[in-house]
């Protein structure tokens, strides 16, 4: 989800909420403690120079559980760090603690949002030697195909 869709989703919302993509909630009184732009320049396994920029929120949970974040003030967040950091309307990102800091990204989901995972993934796949994917075939259609040829009398054998 792009900057501006989520900025877009924001402005129809009272408050602000994620679930998890076991399904849980966010506890409520999560707070979000960064905004930023995340700028990753590397090289993949091809020798492709990239550069991968995204919106970076971090959630975390605080011992305050009457802390309540609204819209409004996130979408006020949101503007000053576009103003300040120079934030472009790129993909948004949440970094969120599970067992460990989990990157995700955003779909919108009913009146909130939904942390979508990311996977890792060959960029160069065409140049770097990583073998394809093999096919899946289901055995009991290899049954079928086989017996429709090696029936007795059908001179296959």
């Amino acid at each position: 989800m792009k900057l501006s869709d989520f900025k877009n989703k924001l402005g129809t919302l009272s408050g602000v909420s994620f679930t998890q993509p076991d399904g849980n909630p966010v506890p409520v009184h999560f707070h979000i403690t960064e905004v930023g732009l995340t700028t990753k320049n590397f090289i993949d396994c091809g020798g492709t120079v990239r550069e991968e920029k995204v919106v970076n929120f971090q959630l975390w949970e605080a011992n305050d559980l009457d802390h309540r974040l609204t819209a409004g003030k996130l979408l006020g967040i949101i503007s000053l760090s576009e103003k300040t950091l120079g934030i472009g309307d790129h993909e948004v990102e949440v970094e969120y603690q599970t067992n460990t800091i989990g990157r995700y990204g955003v779909d919108v989901k009913d009146e909130g949002f939904v942390l979508i995972p990311k996977n890792t993934n060959c960029l160069a796949s065409d140049s770097c030697g990583a073998p394809k994917e093999k096919q899946k075939l289901n055995l009991v259609e290899l049954g079928s195909a086989s017996s429709a040829c090696c029936t007795p009398g059908s001179g296959c054998c």
